[in-house]
């Protein structure tokens, strides 16, 4: 009788837990071995600077799975155990207590780490970062007993983060060193919209501003900013973005460049090790480009992607990345992916707060952000990958039916 094979998947998140439950639902019944840094099985991120953080979402429902999930496909949790190296010749990971586990094949769905704000009292108690379910709740204690949270960065978690503290009654205070919040997804023109928008709900938000310190005996009291003003607090949260985990395999010849490449079927340049989630670069055909995507949707997707490759199934990875943020009353949606563009056409009522913005270059839709506009997202989902050329002011135009240009009509 043949011996069976392992397959390992380290990162026991939202895109392992995806990739693991996929290689069982597609019959592979070898040994299927789930490895995580964190004590937690596999969960959702998106609740944790949201719902879950407001104390609207009970603990349960964040997870991919029960608990005797695992056990009845067998699957193997390693919880709260440590990848340390990766031994490729050997075709071993070892873990931080010593142990070398043989694989077959192995996913790398490490994510990614916050990235940290090397300045002089970032140590102090009080000072958070918002990554795991732990982190959230820590945030969550800290908002019920607060009267004024400082939140540093503006991006989407700590936009979410300060809508989320001053929805629970909180006095916020948002530092952002570019000139509009989430200025490197959305462009400076939908930043000032969303500056409105936090500013419309009370948030203290000043821009073109850093943290230069943080002050108070163990724990935080005050941020100083890099203007020099002090501003009194309880808590900090900062949120300045993350960066892939590459540490495993920056010592081995698997090639790193804005986190693990890999091709179309999730592959490294070495056979057998693949790549999924935060922490994969890959090429995606609609874009005409590699990316590296952070979001939810991808990290579902290309994990299922990913397990079934590693299982012989030759799909090419090929997805119109999205995403969505709640702050507020607002439903925001973003749909493909534009690092540049020629130009942003708005759609729809920006005062009302639903409307969507189009960005263009050279003709093509490369991404749609809307607020409150659903049928927008629905019909640029077939737009960009039609690579269909289009006007402004067929954008522009709410008689124009998008879903028409879609299909060519």
């Amino acid at each position: 009788m043949p011996e069976k094979k392992t397959y390992v998947i380290v990162g026991a998140n939202q895109c392992g837990g995806s990739a693991a439950e996929t290689l069982r639902k597609e019959g592979f019944g070898g040994r299927v071995v789930l490895i995580g840094a964190e004590p937690e099985r596999p969960y959702e991120r998106p609740p944790l600077s949201k719902e879950y953080l407001r104390g609207e979402e009970e603990r349960d429902r964040i997870f991919l799975r029960p608990p005797e999930y695992y056990d009845e496909q067998q699957i193997e949790l390693r919880l709260g155990v440590r990848a340390t190296q990766l031994h490729t010749r050997e075709r071993e990971v070892e873990l931080d207590g010593g142990e070398r586990l043989g694989f077959d094949k192995l996913l790398l769905a490490t994510g990614g780490r916050v990235r940290r704000l090397p300045v002089p009292g970032a140590d102090l108690e009080g000072v958070h970062y918002l990554r795991t379910v732990a982190d959230s709740e820590l945030i969550a204690s800290e908002m019920k007993s607060a009267r004024r949270a400082v939140v540093v960065g503006a991006g989407f978690i700590g936009a979410e983060v300060a809508a989320s503290a001053r929805m629970s009654g909180l006095e916020v205070t948002i530092l952002e060193i570019a000139e509009v919040p989430l200025e490197r997804a959305l462009g400076t023109e939908m930043g000032r919209i969303f500056a409105d928008i936090h500013r419309e709900h009370g948030i203290d938000l000043r821009l073109g501003i850093g943290a230069e310190r943080f002050e108070g005996g163990q724990r935080v009291e005050r941020a100083v900013t890099s203007g020099g003003e002090s501003v009194e607090c309880d808590f900090v949260v900062i949120g300045v973005g993350i960066d892939p985990e590459t540490a495993l395999v920056e010592r081995t010849e698997i090639k790193v460049e804005d986190g693990i490449t890999v091709d179309e079927y999730c592959q490294t340049n070495v056979e057998g090790i693949f790549a999924a989630g935060d922490v994969a670069n890959f090429p995606n055909p609609f874009l005409d480009e590699q990316i590296r995507v952070e979001h939810w949707s991808n990290a579902q997707k290309q994990g299922v992607a990913a397990a079934k490759a590693m299982l012989g199934v030759r799909e090419p990875y090929a997805e119109v990345p999205w995403f969505w943020s709640d702050q507020y009353d607002l439903n925001m949606q973003y749909v493909g992916h534009a690092s540049e563009w020629d130009e942003v056409v708005l759609r729809g009522d920006v005062a009302g707060r639903k409307f969507a913005a189009f960005y263009l270059k050279d003709g093509r839709l490369r991404a749609t952000m809307a607020v409150s506009r659903p049928k927008e997202i629905a019909a640029s989902r077939k737009l960009i990958p039609a690579g269909t050329q289009l006007t402004a002011e067929q954008l522009r135009d709410e008689d124009v039916d998008l879903r028409k240009l879609a299909s060519g009509e």
